[in-house]
C-alpha cells in the first residue's frame, strides 16, 4: 500500500447485506465461517505444477501466478492440515501434502541448507527472488511440519526436529535466550533483533510439543515467552516492543518512518500484545505457571485500552511510546487474534467482560472485514472502514489468522455443544453498528 492509494467505500464494493448471526459463540457459526473461507480459496488456489497461488483479488481471481512467498507456502500447509483435522475431508489432507512437497522441493536450497524467502515459479521452474534467511520464516516452516504431523502426515515428523536443529544452529542466541532474526543466503547473521520472529517461533514450538510430546520444545517455548513478555517488556513500558539492537537493548527508532511495514512496523502493535496473550494461555495449558494468566490479562487489557476505536470500531494497527496512535488503519489479523484471545480469557477466567469483547470484535469484523459476497476477510481498511484496493489476499495472508482464531475458540473456549452456549450473545450487527 502506498500513500497514493485511494480508499474505496465499503458499501460500493460490498452490496451484499450483512447476514444476521444469532450468536458469535456458536460452534455452528464458527464452523460455517471457516468453511466459507476455505471455499473462497478452493476454485483457484491449487497449482498442479507445485504449491499454491498466493495473490487473490476480492472475487477470488489470481493477480500474480508466479510469485511464491515462504510464509504463505507454510500457512497453506497449516490451513489444510487444520481443515482436515476439523472436517475430515481427504482432499484437505492431499492439499497439505502438496504444500509440504513444494516447501521441501522448491523453497529448500540444498546448497546453502536454508529455505528461500521469495521465489518465482513458472512452468515448474524456480527462480529465486530473495534468498534471505529469516527466523520468522523458519518459525512457519516448523509450524507447517508440526501441524502436518498432527494431521497424520508421517513424513513431516522427522522434519520437526530437523527444522528446530537448523534454527538452533543458525539463529539461537544462548546468552540472550532468544532467536536472532535474519541472515544472508550463506548464513551471515545481521545485527537486527526482533520480537516478531520470537513470537511466531513460540507458536511453532508449542505446536511442535503438541505434535511430539518432546519437552525440549515446551522448555524452549517457555524460555522465549518469559524473556520477551517479562524481561524485554520491562525495558519498554511493560509492553512488547518490536525492535532491538544486537545486545537486545531497545531500538526505539528502527523503522520510525514506517509504521505500516508488513513484517517490521514501528510502534507498539496491539495485535502482538493480544497474540502474545493468546500464546501465554496456550503455554499455561501445558505448564500452569502462576505468572502466565496475569501477564496475558495485562497485555490484552493494554491493547484494548490504548487501541480500540470508539468511533468506528476495531483495533488500530499501532501506537507510539507516548500512547498516540501512529497507524490508524485496521488490519484483519489484529481483529482475529484479539477475538481468539478474548474467548480464551473468557473461558479461563469466567469473566464475562472478555466475552463481551469477543462479541464486540466479532460484530465489528462481521460488519466490515468479512466479505459476505465472495468469502474470506479483507486485509486492511482505513480507520473509518473503507478498503484501499481489491487485493484481498496478497502473499502472506491466506486467512491463516482468521481460520486459526476460529479453530482456537472451537477447541479451547466453547463448550462441546452449542446448546450450552449463551444463545443471546453476539446478536447480529444492525445498520447503526456498521
Amino acid at each position: 500500500m502506498t500513500q497514493s492509494d485511494t480508499p474505496q467505500t465499503q458499501s460500493a464494493d460490498t452490496p451484499s447485506p450483512v447476514p444476521a448471526v444469532a450468536s458469535f459463540r456458536s460452534r455452528e457459526f464458527l464452523h460455517a465461517h471457516v468453511q466459507d473461507t476455505l471455499r473462497f480459496y478452493a476454485p483457484n488456489v491449487f497449482d498442479p505444477s507445485g504449491g499454491f497461488y498466493h495473490f487473490f483479488r476480492d472475487d477470488g481471481s489470481i493477480y500474480d501466478r508466479a510469485t511464491r512467498h515462504l510464509v504463505s507456502s507454510c500457512r497453506y500447509v497449516f490451513n489444510y492440515a487444520m481443515a482436515f483435522r476439523e472436517f475430515g475431508d481427504p482432499q484437505h489432507l492431499e492439499y497439505a501434502r502438496h504444500g509440504l512437497k513444494f516447501l521441501q522441493d522448491v523453497h529448500w536450497d540444498p546448497e546453502h541448507a536454508g529455505y528461500d524467502w521469495e521465489l518465482e515459479w513458472r512452468d515448474g521452474t524456480k527462480h529465486t527472488l530473495d534468498a534471505t534467511r529469516h527466523c520468522y520464516g523458519l518459525a512457519f516452516v516448523l509450524l507447517a511440519y508440526s501441524h502436518a504431523a498432527m494431521a497424520g502426515i508421517e513424513e513431516a515428523k522427522p522434519m520437526i526436529a530437523a527444522t528446530f536443529e537448523l534454527m538452533e544452529h543458525r539463529f539461537w542466541d544462548a546468552a540472550a535466550g532468544l532467536y536472532a532474526d535474519e541472515a544472508t543466503q550463506d548464513w551471515r547473521v545481521s545485527s537486527y533483533r526482533g520480537q516478531n520472529a520470537n513470537m511466531h517461533t513460540t507458536e511453532a514450538l508449542l505446536a511442535a510439543y503438541e505434535a511430539t510430546g518432546h519437552l525440549v520444545y515446551l522448555d524452549r517455548a517457555e524460555r522465549v515467552a518469559s524473556n520477551i513478555t517479562l524481561r524485554q517488556a520491562k525495558l519498554s513500558q511493560g509492553l512488547v516492543w518490536e525492535h532491538f539492537h544486537a545486545d537486545w537493548s531497545v531500538d526505539w527508532h528502527y523503522n520510525e518512518e514506517d509504521s505500516s511495514n508488513i513484517f517490521r512496523p514501528w510502534g507498539f502493535q496491539p495485535g502482538h500484545q493480544t497474540e502474545w496473550a493468546k500464546l501465554l494461555l496456550i503455554l499455561e495449558r501445558h505448564r500452569p505457571l502462576p505468572w502466565l494468566l496475569p501477564r496475558a490479562i495485562e497485555l490484552f487489557d493494554a491493547a484494548m485500552t490504548r487501541a480500540w476505536d470508539d468511533d468506528h470500531g476495531g483495533l488500530y494497527y499501532g501506537f507510539g511510546p507516548d500512547g498516540t496512535v501512529c497507524d490508524h488503519d485496521k488490519y484483519f489479523w489484529v481483529q482475529a487474534e484479539t477475538f481468539a484471545t478474548a474467548a480464551l480469557l473468557g473461558k479461563r477466567t469466567g469473566n464475562e467482560r472478555f466475552w463481551d469483547w469477543y462479541d464486540e470484535i466479532w460484530r465489528y469484523s462481521w460488519a466490515h472485514f468479512v466479505d459476505h459476497e465472495y468469502g474470506a476477510w479483507y486485509r486492511i481498511l482505513t480507520c473509518d472502514n473503507r478498503k484501499y484496493s481489491d487485493e484481498k489476499s496478497p502473499a502472506g495472508k491466506t486467512d491463516y489468522h482468521t481460520m486459526g482464531a476460529c479453530y482456537e475458540v472451537l477447541a479451547h473456549a466453547l463448550p462441546a455443544s452449542s446448546e450450552a452456549a449463551d444463545p443471546a450473545a453476539g446478536s447480529a450487527p444492525t445498520d447503526s453498528a456498521r
